[in-house]
């Protein structure tokens, strides 16, 4: 008996979409995924895509989008505590602890005792950590020219201002 195949036709966005019974999974953008979609699934899928492409950006530096974050942390606030750095990273303690080990091995952070709590680790960059984040720095810089391409300085501002405001907001949840 011969076999039954599926006819394929491409997608505007050229992802192949297998006819006969399937379901068309929209691209971003489109349906759910676009301007019908939820806010937070909208924001959810933005920061996915934003990830992506910083992880593609600082791949051959070696440097994940959780460790950038961790070292442009602790160039912002030198001195940070593991729980801190986790707090504004939005990362887990134990995530966290091992981003530092990997950053302290490699000689981009040091650990110094907190001079009143000396249970308390705290972390800075050393010169090496501030070269590797400028490097990092430059090629995320391009990343975000592209997120604001279309924007003029209103509109960015507005859109700043609108999620760091949705971030204080629900902090009080």
């Amino acid at each position: 008996m011969p076999r039954k195949t599926n006819d394929v036709t491409r997608s505007q966005s050229g992802r192949k979409a297998v006819e006969h019974g399937a379901v068309h999974v929209p691209a971003p953008g489109e349906g759910k995924r676009g301007e019908q979609g939820y806010l937070g699934y909208l924001l959810r899928q933005a920061h996915a895509a934003v990830r992506l492409t910083m992880e593609r950006t600082l791949a051959d530096l070696g440097v994940t989008s959780p460790q950038f974050a961790v070292l442009t942390m602790l160039n912002a606030y030198p001195g940070l505590s593991g729980a801190d750095v986790a707090r504004l990273t939005f990362l887990t303690p134990q995530t966290v602890g091992v981003i530092i080990r990997n950053l302290e091995r490699d000689g981009a952070i040091v650990m110094t005792p907190h001079p009143v709590h000396g249970r308390i680790q705290q972390w800075t960059l050393t010169p090496r950590g501030a070269t590797l984040l400028k490097t990092c720095r430059q090629r995320v810089l391009e990343l975000e020219k592209r997120l604001a391409r279309n924007l003029d300085s209103k509109a960015e501002t507005t859109i700043r201002r609108w999620l760091a405001g949705i971030a204080a907001d629900l902090q009080e949840d």
